[in-house]
């Protein structure tokens, strides 16, 4: 899986961080950084949570 986010969308809010803090970070300019952009299976939970949760829809999931 790829995780994409639309930075037109998104708000920097920081859910995916919290939700899953090994792939997602949001520094403290408020600029999301996607740490692992092919995130391993194990964190496939945790990964589809936050994308699920992202308030504006700004993140998906390709499968690869």
């Amino acid at each position: 899986m790829k995780v994409v986010v639309n930075r037109d969308l998104c708000e920097a809010n920081a859910v995916c961080m919290r939700r899953a803090p090994e792939v997602f970070k949001v520094d403290d300019k408020d600029k999301l950084h996607i740490l692992i952009e092919s995130p391993p299976e194990a964190l496939r939970a945790k990964v589809e949570t936050a994308v699920r949760l992202c308030p504006r829809q700004a993140l998906s999931l390709i499968e690869d």
